[in-house]
């Protein structure tokens, strides 16, 4: 039998065990999924022996998507983003992947919204928001990151300065976004006050695609206000099931049952 599982603090409330236990039983694998809470300061001890037990494959979510990076060798995404979600154990030093950015790119991708030469705008930029400005600007939608700190904005587009990201602060809302193709919210505005939003509803539009990374609720003050505008949204959940769908088919060479791996995770939601 093949163990996989997800490192975290905490991690008792995840969706990720029902989303991969779905997947295993659609594909008829001999494989379990496991969710694991080590110790903060032995982060790096945690992966040598989970890799040393013979763990086919680790997620990892916050605390400790940065405090990995010493123990695995990262994809060229991965380093780039500065962070890692999921881990392959393959022979020698694991290697960290970052699929938050094909979280982004596939859920998009399931609406039939295009990515490449569109305008796109992130608000937020911590760790959700350096995975999906990357993305977007790899992919070579023109992005352009808005934050509340704007040093921290400056930042992020310097770290993607030769992919042509560039930074404000949230004022700047008032200028992108009526010409922006592509919205996604990387902060977590709408989570614990549902009728919060990020960005005010007189700047939505019937041309917009607007993805929340918020997925608890589902349908965000934001999403609300994209609909009204005629705009296409995208649900948080469909960013996290496809980072699962891109870890699953990483770990196991198998095309992943995508329907059931959703329908399990929007039967919890």
């Amino acid at each position: 039998m093949d163990v996989y599982g997800l490192i975290g603090r905490p991690v008792e409330h995840s969706l990720s065990p029902p989303m991969h236990e779905a997947a295993y039983d659609a594909r008829s694998l001999d494989a379990r999924y496991v969710t694991l809470e080590p110790d903060p300061g032995r982060i790096e001890e945690a992966i040598d022996g989970a890799d040393a037990l013979g763990v086919a494959g680790l997620n990892v979510t916050v605390p400790f998507k940065q405090d990995v990076l010493p123990a695995v060798d990262t994809t060229p995404t991965a380093a780039a983003v500065g962070a890692v979600n999921t881990i392959s154990f393959d022979g020698g030093t694991p290697t960290g992947h970052n699929t938050d950015t094909e979280g982004v790119i596939r859920a998009f991708d399931h609406h039939d919204v295009a990515i490449e030469g569109q305008s796109a705008v992130v608000v937020g930029a911590g760790g959700a928001g350096r995975a999906a400005t990357y993305a977007l600007a790899d992919a070579g939608a023109e992005t352009f990151v808005a934050n509340r700190t704007v040093e921290r904005a400056a930042e992020l587009a310097e770290d993607f300065a030769d992919l042509g990201v560039e930074a404000g602060g949230l004022e700047a809302l008032d200028d992108r976004l009526p010409a922006a193709d592509l919205l996604v919210n990387a902060t977590s505005v709408g989570m614990d006050e549902p009728d919060a939003s990020p960005v005010p509803a007189a700047l939505l539009h019937g041309d917009l695609a607007v993805l929340d990374a918020v997925y608890s609720p589902l349908r965000t003050k934001l999403l609300r206000d994209a609909a009204d505008a005629g705009a296409t949204t995208v649900d948080g959940a469909w960013m996290l099931l496809y980072q699962g769908v891109a870890a699953f088919e990483r770990w196991t060479g198998v095309d992943a049952p995508v329907a059931a791996m959703n329908g399990a995770l929007r039967d919890r939601l």
